[in-house]
């Protein structure tokens, strides 16, 4: 890296953390800290023996994130194995997601990658011997794909195991029923027993944009893996739909619909990095990725689309100047921002590092800057509340910089944050991205552990109220994963030259040629 400081060395390197560390005694810190890092700068030079020290103080935290997916594994074996869902205080199993042992599932990789192999290998046996799709009723095609059909698929290319691949290849070819429609937009709703698929009564039938364009990182792989084609055409084939209708700006609406022989159209004035419609641009550039950086159209939407979002979506607060991504709706500015969106900050500074331009372009360098900024201010929608940890949502008005809605104080261990301080902290070899991510560990350690598990928050600025009783299946697969690959310097997962992670945290190898199989 050729980053010069302008500032003397880091000053922020801590201790070692002992393994017999007392989560119980932390209290967040607060807002306002690391103003040096607010504009998305690099203010201090990243040597090799601050790299060292680094790396050395994150093995110390690595432990400790293990410890907490290991507290989680013992009780889901023990009381709810096979279960979509461990509820971490009544410690009931619950069969929520159809009975697809949605959490085993979505655990696989995270069991790999933390070296926790014995419980892999049992969670395999449970895969061969018990998972069953033939009597599962309706699902979301866009949740099942990227949790259960992602999670099938990243065992597979890790373990090289088969069963992993049969049981995906029976999972995909019943979900992908869903992509026999006018158009060929994936419907919502698929029913995997009888094969009939819907949209959601909910949204007005129409087909919600993250949905349809948040499936292909997964059926590419899957196509390449089985050698089934259909796969991979007729997924990628929703790109062309979307890059055929997308507005001069770049940026899609969120719900579009199907007029069989007229063709797709958006039907939504809301454009939005949040929910509905933020993985479709990820998948932009991870396709791209994904496909060994040659095909080209992926990448040219995602850096149109980033073209957009800088003329119209990137804001800036009062009175500290924090960077924040507004929805649009309508053609007018709204000055919110979910936390979903904060999976940005890994996404841009992901398309600066690999822009075929280079690092050093200017594009990749407002990219990279934003990517910076904007992870600071998600950083700060978790240390300005009481317990540390951010609320689903913050709204951006007033002289406060930003407030936690009464709407959405809850915290329902969600991942983006942390994945952003994690593709940072590889990317740019800063030390700072694994400070914050301690500091939302600790937190979650403190207000959301449970005898069982870990739960929801249902008011992230007060510490009084206990954990609720759900624990969503992306907090193994996600949360845990990115907090322990970012404290693990030893890892095999390398983001720039051979993993992409599909948008629910889970690795598969890139495409090296058309031979690779």
């Amino acid at each position: 890296d050729k980053v010069t400081g302008s500032l003397p060395n880091y000053p922020y390197m801590k201790n070692l953390v002992p393994e017999d560390y007392d989560f119980t005694k932390y209290e967040p810190l607060g807002g306002d800290r690391f103003i040096e890092y607010v504009e998305g700068d690099s203010p201090y030079a990243i040597t090799d023996s601050l790299r060292e020290q680094s790396d050395n103080l994150a093995r110390s935290r690595r432990v400790h994130v293990l410890k907490a997916m290991k507290h989680i594994w013992k009780n889901y074996k023990e009381y709810a194995f096979g279960m979509d869902e461990l509820h971490p205080i009544s410690k009931k199993g619950s069969a929520n997601w159809g009975g697809m042992g949605t959490t085993l599932v979505d655990a696989l990789d995270t069991l790999w990658l933390m070296g926790m192999k014995d419980e892999f290998w049992e969670a395999r046996d449970w895969v061969r011997d018990h998972l069953s799709h033939d009597k599962v009723g309706d699902v979301s095609g866009f949740e099942t794909t990227i949790r259960s059909l992602g999670g099938l698929l990243s065992a597979y290319d890790l373990s090289g195991d088969k069963v992993f691949l049969d049981k995906a290849d029976d999972l995909g070819a019943k979900l992908f029923k869903a992509y026999d429609t006018p158009s060929g937009l994936p419907r919502g709703s698929v029913n995997l027993q009888s094969g009939r698929a819907k949209n959601f009564g909910w949204n007005g039938n129409a087909y919600i944009l993250a949905e349809v364009g948040t499936q292909q990182i997964e059926y590419r792989y899957l196509s390449r893996a089985t050698g089934k084609q259909e796969y991979a055409k007729k997924s990628e084939k929703v790109f062309d739909i979307l890059d055929k209708i997308t507005p001069e700006d770049g940026l899609l609406f969120e719900k579009l619909k199907d007029d069989g022989r007229k063709g797709v159209s958006f039907v939504s004035g809301k454009t939005s990095f949040g929910a509905m419609g933020d993985s479709t641009y990820e998948y932009m550039i991870k396709l791209w990725i994904q496909g060994g950086r040659k095909e080209d159209m992926y990448r040219k939407m995602w850096d149109k689309a980033m073209n957009g979002v800088h003329a119209q979506l990137v804001q800036k607060s009062k009175p500290n100047g924090l960077t924040y991504l507004a929805d649009r709706v309508n053609g007018r500015t709204d000055h919110k921002m979910d936390h979903l969106a904060c999976f940005m900050g890994g996404s841009l500074a992901l398309g600066a590092y690999t822009d075929p331009s280079g690092i050093d372009s200017s594009r990749a360098k407002r990219d990279l800057k934003t990517a910076k900024a904007l992870t600071y201010t998600c950083y700060q929608m978790y240390a300005r509340t009481k317990t540390g940890i951010s609320p689903e949502f913050v709204k951006f008005s007033g002289g406060e910089d930003f407030v936690v809605p009464s709407s959405a104080p809850f915290y329902i261990l969600r991942p983006e944050a942390v994945e952003a301080f994690y593709y940072l902290s590889v990317l740019t070899g800063d030390p700072i991205y694994r400070e914050w991510g301690w500091e939302v560990f600790q937190s979650i350690e403190k207000y959301c552990k449970t005898k069982y598990g870990y739960g929801s928050l249902h008011d992230v600025n007060d510490p009084s109220m206990e954990p609720e009783d759900r624990m969503e299946s992306f907090f193994l697969a996600e949360t845990l994963k990115y907090l322990y690959l970012l404290f693990d310097p030893d890892s095999e997962i390398d983001i720039l030259h051979k993993h992409v992670f599909n948008t629910e945290a889970h690795p598969v190898k890139i495409f090296k040629n058309d031979e690779d199989n």
